[in-house]
């Protein structure tokens, strides 16, 4: 009779863990419908040598401007559609939207998980290669994918033209957890989770000891750096825009903070964001600061 209980408790929390996070991972089939009558698909490739497997979607000239898009825990490449999708971006940007290691079809090293943000971040170099113009790139990091954004960025900055970061998890001192986030360690209830929330669980539980590693690194990006925060945001601490303020000595940054806004802001504030990318496309490297309309 224990084990009965035990295992219906198991088995409810992992329905009740997985329905929470749903939201957060698009389905293949859902991907199907979403683009069977869109004129414009995204092209699928996967980079792949010896020890690396990376799946990206890319829309737009690949000529144009590189856009890099990248993730945060748990998600996908396709948590931007929107941004994809948006036909005046697509005219003056080769988006380029990438699972980062542990997700979707990307691996590393036969790994199913990359704690690592170095070694999420280097992941990611290869990317730079798919960019043909002659003009350097913008990567847009959100919530954990941020910090391995600018980790990113860090390798490359010859390449770079910004660094945009949403919703941030950056500040070592500021991990949020709750309380399903020990259950989601259990071997039993793992059993029963999608992949991709294993590998976050995995990446959140590493993850404070990972940004201190950071810390040296903030005040050497030398890009026009952007930080965008929610006043209500219940992933990352709002006070992580601070964070930012205090570690990052670029003199070409810019702090963006929206009192009322949650933790999907490339969602919910999406006009901002595009409005935001094509000033950024037409500014050259000399200008220092973009002025965003109340």
């Amino acid at each position: 009779m224990r084990f009965f209980r035990s295992a219906l408790f198991i088995l409810i929390l992992s329905v009740s863990l997985s329905s929470c996070f749903s939201r957060y991972i698009i389905s293949a089939k859902q991907v199907r419908k979403h683009y069977a009558s869109k004129e414009v698909k995204p092209q699928m490739k996967i980079i792949r040598n010896d020890t690396l497997s990376l799946c990206v979607a890319s829309v737009g000239a690949d000529t144009l401007p590189m856009l890099l898009l990248i993730h945060g825990a748990p998600g996908s490449l396709w948590g931007y559609m929107n941004i994809m999708d948006d036909p005046d971006l697509q005219k003056q940007f080769h988006i380029v939207s990438v699972d980062r290691v542990g997700y979707g079809k990307s691996r590393l090293k036969k790994r199913r998980s990359v704690t690592s943000i170095e070694l999420q971040a280097s992941a990611l170099l290869p990317v730079l290669a798919l960019n043909h113009s002659s003009q350097k790139i913008i990567v847009l990091g959100r919530s954990y994918g941020a910090p391995i954004a600018a980790k990113f960025v860090s390798m490359a900055q010859e390449k770079i033209k910004e660094l945009i970061m949403v919703s941030p998890v950056i500040d070592p001192e500021k991990e949020k957890f709750y309380w399903f986030s020990k259950w989601g360690r259990n071997a039993l209830v793992q059993l029963f989770l999608p992949g991709e929330f294993n590998t976050a669980t995995a990446e959140k539980y590493s993850h404070a000891d990972e940004l201190r590693k950071l810390l040296p690194m903030w005040q050497n990006l030398d890009v026009r750096t952007t930080v965008i925060q929610g006043g209500n945001d219940w992933i990352a601490d709002p006070s992580n825009i601070e964070f930012a303020k205090k570690h990052i000595r670029s003199k070409r940054s810019q702090y963006i903070f929206l009192e009322n806004a949650g933790h999907m802001i490339t969602y919910t504030h999406a006009d901002m964001i595009k409005e935001m990318l094509l000033r950024s496309r037409l500014f050259q490297d000399k200008i220092t600061a973009v002025q965003l309309a109340p």
